[in-house]
């Protein structure tokens, strides 16, 4: 199970750190990944990270601003999310997939979280 944590309001130019939580075993051997769906659109990747945390890859629009990063000692994966922009307003969603690489293929995952709004303001 994946829960999702860390959205909220905030202005344009803001920062948040969103976080998900896994609950089980075996953390470490999943990849990880963050998408997010703004209303009317399809779920979109953002960022992804293998299962040691060694590798990581983003969406274009949100590379050099957000940063995934993981703690498998906490059973922990992070989004920090610096430099907000009205257009990152959206239901971000944490996965997992047992394969353990990392994928941006939302296809590729085999869990969901439920989703934390974020909302940048202008």
């Amino acid at each position: 199970q994946l829960q999702a944590s860390g959205g909220g309001l905030v202005q344009a130019g803001g920062s948040l750190r969103l976080s998900c939580a896994a609950s089980g075993r075996a953390f470490d051997t999943y990849g990880m990944g963050w998408f997010r769906q703004a209303p009317g659109k399809e779920r979109e990747f953002v960022a992804t990270i293998n299962r040691s945390g060694g590798r990581a890859y983003y969406a274009d629009s949100v590379k050099g601003r957000f940063t995934i990063s993981r703690d498998n000692t906490k059973n922990t994966v992070y989004l920090q999310m610096n430099s907000l922009k009205p257009e990152d307003t959206a239901v971000y969603y944490c996965a997992a997939e047992r394969i353990g690489y990392g994928t941006s293929s939302v296809r590729g995952y085999d869990y969901w979280g439920q989703g934390t709004l974020v909302t940048v303001s202008s």
